[in-house]
């Protein structure tokens, strides 16, 4: 980008219409983004309209506005209702809402509010400077490396089963088996409909979700009577704190967030990886790679900061292959592909150089609205937090009508709702018998991927599938990779006890 085109950019953006497109998209995504069923895609797709009578450049801010910070809203309901705002906030559920119950929401929607803002910047930098030669690395992507990544993604169960491994291992099998329902791509024969039309699409991943995660919080709530505890009943006490890290804090949390913007950004070019995937990843690795590993996933800001700088961080890093190739790295850049062709825009060379000046004001625009993203969400915190003084008994009736407007409203269809309360009903029962929903989504999520990408691997591979994955530089680091994230845990463990053990030495030795 050269002084002539940087000139253009600025005179572009500073725009009465611009700036207000970009200050709509950052609000309104985070609205979208705080309620329960009301993703990403679904803000981008509902708006694309409305940027018919704007210019490309405005229109087209305003949508990745809403892309960045619906992302970041989904914390938001997270943290504060356990009731994830997106698929993508299910991992920051885990730590987030455990702050709040121990009187830090203050803390954790302020974490939140900065590992968003941060990854989605790093992740804007990535496509700012870095689009052509990243683009090329998913080129290197085939059937085998989908299935390889898939199976990577499943090593997270491990870290998410908490005290019992064959109870996260189970959950996760769940999810697997829930994967499979629909038809079957290669041979067109539905699996497991049991002769029900509806299931012949398979199961929506955002009803389930919010049936795991929302209905059977609040069935939870119902059955122990909405009792309040007495040590946290005031609210000036248990929203008390700053906002903002601590120096200390801060300086604890940013290798978490800086090696999770980094996850999220490859994630991101993953064509169907997304923000769910690249949140699951940058929690697990946290857990991996943390001085307060043990910690995390008891409330931790370590557990909000890693997914949600992931998360964001994916919304750059599914742009790149977008601009460069026309290849969507998630189901929401699918529909910016439409919104930059309605505007006549063509993914590929000519984005960079024929429409250079357009292509780098909405990519600049995208680094702003990051940045505005999180002066916002600072800003309005607290009021973000004062929805969640509202007692549980107000409060459940309001998340269960928001779980079947959600879900409803996903497709317009009343069979999404009533998926929705049927995984709510499992996740009360998971809840209740010590399993964790969370390897139940992945499975999900994964199940689909790493069955297509086996089969297609065997079909490609004529019978020699071993040979095949070997014969395949990219595959074989995969490889590498799955076996250390096995064997990780072992290490750890060893690591640990021998520094046990050389602390106990060196003490016996200085008596």
């Amino acid at each position: 980008m050269n002084i002539e085109i940087l000139t253009e950019v600025i005179s572009i953006l500073f725009t009465l219409e611009v700036i207000t497109a970009l200050v709509i998209g950052v609000c309104g995504g985070i609205i979208i983004g705080s309620l329960p069923g009301l993703s990403s895609t679904m803000g981008v797709a509902l708006l694309i309209p409305v940027t018919f009578g704007l210019s490309p450049v405005a229109g087209l801010v305003m949508l990745t506005a809403i892309y960045t910070s619906a992302l970041y809203g989904g914390s938001i309901s997270s943290i504060l209702i356990h009731t994830p705002g997106t698929p993508a906030a299910a991992a920051t559920a885990i730590d987030g809402y455990k702050l709040t119950q121990k009187g830090m929401a203050a803390k954790a929607i302020g974490v939140s509010t900065i590992s968003s803002m941060i990854g989605g910047f790093i992740s804007a930098l990535a496509l700012l400077f870095l689009a052509p030669p990243l683009a090329k690395i998913s080129l290197a992507f085939s059937a085998p490396e989908y299935f390889l990544i898939a199976i990577f993604g499943l090593t997270i169960i491990g870290s998410l089963a908490s005290k019992s491994m064959i109870k996260g291992l189970t959950a996760g099998v769940v999810g697997l088996i829930i994967g499979t329902i629909g038809i079957d791509v290669l041979t067109g024969t539905p699996r497991f409909t049991f002769g029900i039309t509806f299931l012949q699409s398979g199961i929506s991943l955002v009803p389930a979700l919010i049936g795991l995660f929302s209905l059977s919080q609040v069935m939870i709530q119902a059955e122990n009577g909405f009792k309040i505890d007495k040590k946290n009943s005031k609210s000036e006490d248990k929203f008390k704190g700053k906002i903002l890290p601590t120096g200390k804090e801060f300086k604890m949390i940013s290798p978490t967030i800086f090696r999770s913007s980094g996850i999220g950004i490859i994630a991101g070019m993953l064509p169907g990886a997304g923000g769910d995937i690249g949140s699951w990843i940058g929690y697990n690795e946290a857990k991996r790679f943390s001085k307060n590993r043990d910690k995390i996933g008891t409330g931790h800001i370590e557990g909000v900061a890693a997914p949600e700088a992931a998360n964001n961080a994916v919304t750059g890093g599914a742009l790149i292959p977008l601009l460069t190739l026309g290849i969507p790295g998630s189901s929401t850049t699918a529909v910016l592909l439409g919104g930059l062709t309605i505007q006549g825009l063509i993914p590929g060379h000519t984005l960079f150089t024929e429409h250079a000046n357009v292509t780098y004001s909405i990519i600049i625009g995208f680094l702003i609205a990051n940045i505005l993203m999180g002066i916002i969400g600072l800003i309005a915190a607290r009021y973000f937090i004062k929805a969640s003084q509202t007692p549980m008994v107000l409060l459940s009736p309001i998340i269960i009508i928001l779980c079947i407007v959600g879900s409803y409203a996903i497709n317009n269809n009343i069979i999404d709702v009533w998926i929705m309360i049927a995984f709510g009903l499992i996740g009360y029962f998971f809840r209740k018998t010590g399993f964790h929903p969370a390897p139940v989504i992945i499975g999900m999520i994964l199940g689909p991927i790493a069955e297509s990408g086996l089969r297609q691997s065997l079909l490609l591979s004529k019978g020699n599938i071993i040979i095949y994955f070997l014969s395949r530089p990219v595959s074989i680091i995969l490889i590498i990779l799955i076996i250390l994230a096995l064997l990780s845990p072992l290490f750890i463990k060893l690591f640990t006890k021998n520094k046990e053990t050389n602390i106990l030495e060196k003490s016996e030795t200085e008596e």
